[in-house]
């Protein structure tokens, strides 16, 4: 064999394990790419299956109900091409049914009093959460512009209404414990917080409520320093510490002199 053909077949060997490894190379690629792709659409599920649970029945609206369960339809459809299962098909019956009694009005879902600020601030992240999953879909094409807008309007509402449902349920306590000035101004709170969504009209209703009550607080306070006796008034009391301490005959008895 002269020295060309070694060179050829030398070449040819080169060229094959190259051609190998960049093909094992892109099917390893592509088995990690599939294997993300798999775990983000199965995260994507879940987060939107745990928004519908998790979230207070008070801010679950029907539409905002359609859009969770449009994503987790959305989810479960890109699943079954990557990775049919028996799993999966658990997972579209629930949504289905889950879709029929939305449709229905059938999904009643109880409130949730905002009572604390641990239960303030995971109800925000939960409304957080649904927030970037909503932009998510709009970037993907699930919903158009307007719908995305609309709905992002409506998330941003429910952030500021449980900031103020924890205003009014601490305005409340402080209202039962006639701390009359800490219950008028946790009802200002309340009011600045809702007033962030003035074009909201459920929000310029509650900032009237908010208003009307601080007026029926403002009214109690004054009753209660009207009743109050005027700084420098005796009471019946002083005044009569103060005729048995004008009396020296006390003094007098006090002095026992040896």
């Amino acid at each position: 064999m002269d020295t060309a053909m070694i060179v050829l077949l030398l070449a040819a060997i080169v060229t094959v394990s190259i051609i190998l490894v960049a093909f094992t190379q892109m099917r390893e690629r592509a088995r990690i790419e599939r294997a993300r792709r798999i775990t983000a659409l199965e995260d994507q599920f879940k987060r939107s299956s745990r928004l519908m649970s998790e979230l207070p029945g008070q801010y679950l609206t029907s539409d905002l109900k359609l859009l969770l369960i449009r994503n987790m339809e959305a989810s479960c459809k890109a699943l079954v091409a990557l990775r049919p299962g028996s799993s999966l098909d658990s997972w579209q019956a629930s949504v289905r049914e889950l879709r029929q009694k939305v449709e229905n009005d059938d999904d009643q879902r109880p409130p949730v009093k905002i009572d604390s600020a641990e239960k303030s601030a995971y109800v925000q992240e939960l409304l957080q959460n649904l927030f970037k999953l909503i932009e998510g879909m709009h970037k993907a094409g699930q919903i158009d512009g307007p719908t995305a807008k609309k709905n992002l309007r409506l998330v941003l509402f429910l952030v500021h209404k449980t900031r103020a449902d924890m205003h009014v349920f601490q305005a409340r306590v402080h209202a039962r414990q006639n701390q009359i000035r800490q219950a008028i101004n946790a009802y200002h709170l309340a009011s600045t917080e809702m007033g962030k969504s003035g074009d909201n009209p459920m929000a310029a209703k509650a900032v009237k409520s908010y208003r009307i009550r601080i007026k029926e607080l403002e009214a109690m306070e004054k009753d209660i320093d009207t009743d109050k006796p005027e700084a420098g008034a005796p009471t019946t009391l002083g005044r009569e510490w103060d005729n048995f301490g004008g009396d020296d005959e006390w003094r007098k008895k006090a002095d026992y002199d040896d």
